[in-house]
């Protein structure tokens, strides 16, 4: 199994870190549509064994630590910029699909769009995900994420508009609340959640299948059902990357050179989270 680039937090003496290893990263999103359960794609496996932290070079010389409060600051604020940017970038596709009648009529008639935008989507994801030396390679890490950025808040939009805009409102207030609540019980709590990677991974995967099979089942019930169980997982992942990012005492962190992996995985369990509550409304209502 790969190394995605979590290191150990285990006391004044961590390993050396190695920067040209190669790292690959766990992947999630939902594209969901109304009528049709919103199915996140499953993250990959992690091997919480294999680790890199940071401390002295393999040639015995000073770098930096992780630990150090200044780096975890600075860090956390570039990464909560970025997530700001990129939420406000799809709060104004949403706004501008559900309350301009004319784009929601020329999205309707241009479905083909949706396709477009879930290609994009997907090819910079995984390129994100996938390949390191884009990811930290500066422009082209900033370009990528903005392409997937306006990409997902495309078919957020689409996905909008066939909701009504109290519904859609209701949805993101909401979904400000319960994240805002998250972030600081992640923040303020003594409970590590870095260390639930496989269970997460493990219900990931049966709301994958749940979801699928609650496709060809007729009825709100069951669909209210995976809206709120994909809902309390995505919640959970919230904590779970906060964690992440903030290093600290948790057991596992993300590197600081990885921030904008760290905003992507925030703003896709923000839009996860954004959709089962949109979906939970939308299917209460019918």
């Amino acid at each position: 199994m790969a190394n995605y680039g979590w290191k150990l937090n285990d006391g004044a003496n961590p390993p050396p870190y190695n920067p040209h290893q190669q790292q690959q990263y766990p992947v999630q999103a939902a594209f969901p549509a109304q009528g049709i359960p919103p199915i996140p794609v499953p993250r990959i496996p992690t091997n919480m064994s294999d680790y890199n932290s940071f401390g002295e070079d393999e040639r015995g010389g000073s770098s930096f630590s992780f630990s150090d409060a200044s780096i975890r600051k600075g860090f956390i604020r570039k990464v909560f910029a970025i997530l700001m940017c990129q939420l406000l970038v799809s709060l104004g596709f949403i706004s501008l699909f559900v309350y301009n009648e004319g784009v929601r009529q020329w999205t309707l008639r241009n479905s083909y769009l949706v396709w477009v935008a879930f290609a994009i989507v997907m090819v910079t994801m995984l390129t994100l995900a996938c390949c390191d030396g884009m990811r930290r390679k500066f422009p082209w890490n900033f370009i990528l994420l903005g392409l997937f950025t306006v990409a997902e808040s495309f078919m957020l939009g689409t996905v909008s508009a066939t909701y009504k805009a109290d519904e859609v409102v209701l949805a993101v207030g909401i979904c400000a609340a319960v994240c805002l609540a998250l972030t600081i019980f992640a923040m303020q709590t003594k409970v590590d959640f870095t260390a639930l990677g496989g269970i997460l991974l493990c219900c990931t995967v049966v709301l994958f299948i749940f979801g699928i099979v609650a496709i060809f089942i007729p009825g709100n019930t069951v669909r209210l059902v995976y809206a709120s169980l994909g809902a309390l997982l995505f919640s959970v992942y919230l904590v779970f990357d906060v964690q992440l990012m903030m290093g600290g005492k948790h057991k596992y962190s993300i590197s600081p050179e990885e921030y904008i992996f760290a905003a992507l995985n925030l703003y896709v369990d923000i839009v996860n989270i954004f959709m089962f509550i949109l979906s939970i409304i939308g299917n209460s209502r019918n």
